[in-house]
């Protein structure tokens, strides 16, 4: 029987800023259609380990697979054609654009019909259908967030790259975009996420890692890595 490729496979990848080595040989795969959750303290390499995969950071040893291709190298648009696709600690929206501005944008880099986009978006995003005229600047974080989201989800990514979804959000917030991470997953749609709260992406997640000082300390189950979690590692964010 033939084994199922992985939607991101890292091995050995080593990678840093000028002279200073960030990551440290990291190795891990995430599986089609489910959720990874890479967890660490505070520059632990998790942020940088993002980069490399979503091509905005060159690794400069070890080999990087997306559905089984080597694409050590490609740049960031090539990996977004590659179905890979990313929302950076931030959200990356334009501020000073309405909701529908937003999306809107989306629609010039990838060909897709503004209202295709905007109906999958308000579909999955009811709140945003409210908000659609109103500045994007304006938002709650929460809402910030969704539209960050809808905007990555519109170009229909195989691979989800988050980095701290819930940064300066409510746990009910947290809780409904975490309810979405699972549905995105059963989709079929691969995620990696990393994040400071431990225990909202365990809930979510089918497979986990520890990383400490660019190299990964433990990778398992949800159980077996939630056992292993320490204020060492989080901050006590756990």
């Amino acid at each position: 029987m033939t084994a199922t490729v992985p939607a991101l496979e890292l091995v050995d990848v080593h990678a840093g800023y000028g002279r200073i080595e960030v990551l440290h040989g990291v190795s891990f795969a995430v599986p089609s259609g489910s959720v990874f959750a890479l967890l660490g303290a505070n520059g632990a390499g998790k942020s940088t380990t993002l980069r490399v995969v979503s091509g905005r950071t060159r690794a400069t040893s070890g080999c990087i697979h997306i559905a089984g291709t080597h694409v050590n190298g490609a740049s960031p648009t090539a990996l977004a054609r590659a179905g890979v696709c990313s929302i950076p600690e931030g959200r990356g929206i334009f501020p000073n654009l309405t909701v529908r501005e937003n999306l809107r944008m989306v629609t010039y880099a990838g060909g897709l019909a503004p209202r295709e986009v905007e109906e999958r978006a308000f579909n999955r995003f009811p709140r945003l259908s409210e908000r659609r005229q109103q500045v994007a600047g304006t938002l709650s974080g929460g809402e910030q967030q969704m539209l960050a989201m809808s905007r990555a989800l519109s170009t229909d990514p195989a691979l989800l790259l988050l980095d701290e979804i819930s940064m300066g959000l409510g746990p009910l917030i947290m809780a409904e975009l975490y309810e979405l991470v699972a549905k995105l997953a059963s989709e079929g749609i691969a995620i990696l996420i990393v994040e400071q709260f431990a225990r909202m992406a365990l809930a979510v997640a089918d497979s986990a890692a520890i990383m400490a000082q660019g190299r990964i300390k433990l990778v398992g189950t949800p159980a077996v890595v939630e056992q292993e979690l320490s204020a060492a590692y989080l901050g006590g964010a756990a």
